[in-house]
């Protein structure tokens, strides 16, 4: 994969943002190693094999799991390693798509540099090595229940050692273990972080992509801009309330809306305060996402400087599953509002325009089925958004009683990022026809003219009933480039 950045994202296990994430899942930027950090790396492998020959270390001197109550002879080879990771590598469904593959090895590796897993410096340089290839390997999507993405970290050791193949159906061996790697790669929920941040990322643009396309919509309804006034929300300082209405009011800005009402429907005078969460419950992920993809999250956690492991419970993910579970009500919120927007839309009472923003003869339907889109659209919003953390399993014997199933939170907000792109394009498409019906345009030369002049373009003038299929495509595809250009928006 070509690159589309000249720097180089440097792993050292402390300081990989979201950005530098998503910049290496989707852009190819290339990645390397800081020295102090692998020499860490280096430093806690060390380690880990002195203080495995003088006291018992789970998954180095025993077995995993219900069997960690099993003595493993140390004997200097790493049989055991291959034997673990051949048994755990047991995924199955569908192939991880490319940049999350991407983003699930650049954060793994970086894991490791925080020097916590006594892994041999070889995985990590494997690890690494990897995103500079033109193939990848093959990881099957489902297998984790949240406490450590186990499957899907053994997929990625076979192809690395040469037992599975890679992408191009290549058997290529880049690694030789050594004792202690096995449990040492596994250790890690990077494949739900990668999934999550790459998700967030989305999110991020789509939310504030909401904003523009509500603006739109409160002029095209001659909407009434007091709900945005500095005055209200610092009356009620929530942080994503405050956002969401500086931003609209950074929107507004020149712009000339004549008011209808006093008082508008909720999707446009409750948008703040809606919105709000969404832009908080956002953060919330976020920030517990850059922690975890930063951590040595690792059971034993190996520590170079006490000279001492310590078994412990970091592979849980309990922090992630909670965090999407709450973005993804949120979200729900958040859709729910644009629905209603819609529909208002859609009302000639609100817009002083024909039902439906028809043009055709009496009975046209307009753009009557973007309600039932916008509707399927919220619905598949709903079912997604059922807390993936009530979930609870016991197996292994016994041994492992517990999960967070922060795995499902992941692909359930994965799919959410989809179903609200849709929503907000529905709206979208109704927006730009109201706009051009009612010749209320943005003023030209403001940020908002700007991004309606896009829609405007880009999306078909024919007004006569007809499918809107292309319509909705076409504003989705839109979507991620309606927020930021002349806008302070917080990152």
């Amino acid at each position: 994969m070509m690159s589309n950045f000249d720097d180089e994202i440097t792993l050292d296990g402390s300081c990989l943002t979201l950005a530098q994430v998503e910049e290496v899942a989707r852009g190819g930027a290339p990645v390397r190693m800081d020295a102090e950090a692998r020499a860490r790396a280096v430093e806690a492998w060390v380690a880990s094999q002195k203080i495995a020959a003088n006291r018992p270390v789970y998954g180095r001197t025993t077995g995993v799991g219900a069997n960690k109550t099993v003595d493993i002879e140390i004997d200097g080879s790493a049989d055991q390693d291959y034997r673990l990771l051949r048994s755990v590598a047991s995924g199955f469904g569908p192939w991880v798509k490319d940049d999350v593959l991407r983003a699930m090895l650049a954060i793994r590796a970086n894991q490791m540099l925080a020097g916590g897993s006594g892994v041999h410096v070889d995985v990590v340089d494997a690890f690494v090595q990897s995103l500079a290839l033109r193939t990848l390997p093959r990881v099957h999507a489902f297998g984790s229940i949240g406490t450590g993405d186990l499957t899907a970290m053994c997929e990625t050791a076979l192809c690395l050692i040469g037992e599975s193949p890679w992408q191009d159906g290549i058997i290529s061996s880049r690694l030789v273990l050594h004792p202690g790697d096995g449990l040492a790669i596994m250790e890690s929920n990077a494949l739900t972080l990668a999934s999550a941040a790459l998700a967030c990322r989305d999110l991020e643009r789509l939310l504030h992509a909401t904003l523009t396309v509500a603006t739109m919509s409160l002029i095209a309804v001659r909407g009434s801009t007091e709900p945005f006034d500095a005055h209200v929300h610092a009356a009620r300082p929530h942080p994503g309330q405050q956002h969401a209405a500086a931003v609209v009011r950074q929107l507004l800005d020149g712009q000339v809306v004549g008011r209808a009402r006093i008082q508008d429907p909720y999707g446009f005078r409750a948008l703040p305060q809606v919105m709000g969460p969404a832009f908080d419950a956002l953060g919330a992920a976020q920030s517990v996402l850059a922690v975890e993809i930063n951590a040595a999250a690792e059971n034993p956690l190996v520590s170079a400087s006490a000279n001492d492991v310590f078994h412990n419970g970091n592979f849980h993910a309990a922090p992630v599953a909670l965090a999407l579970d709450q973005l993804r009500i949120a979200l729900v919120q958040a859709a729910q509002l644009a629905q209603i927007r819609l529909c208002a839309l859609s009302e000639p009472e609100i817009t002083g325009l024909t039902p439906f923003l028809a043009t055709g003869p009496a009975g046209s339907s307009g753009i009557m089925m973007l309600e039932y889109d916008a509707a399927a659209a919220v619905g598949e919003l709903r079912a997604a958004a059922f807390p993936a953390a009530l979930g609870h399993v016991v197996i292994s014997r016994g041994a492992e009683d517990h999960a967070s199933f922060a795995d499902q939170a992941a692909r359930r907000t994965t799919e959410s990022v989809e179903w609200y792109r849709r929503l907000i394009a529905c709206e979208l498409v109704g927006a730009v026809r109201a706009l051009r019906l009612g010749g209320n345009f943005p003023e030209p030369g403001t940020p908002l003219g700007r991004y309606f002049a896009a829609a405007d373009a880009a999306l078909d003038r024919n007004t006569h009933d007809r499918p809107l299929s292309e319509d909705i495509e076409a504003a989705g595809r839109l979507l991620p480039d309606l927020w930021g250009q002349g806008l302070r928006v917080r990152s």
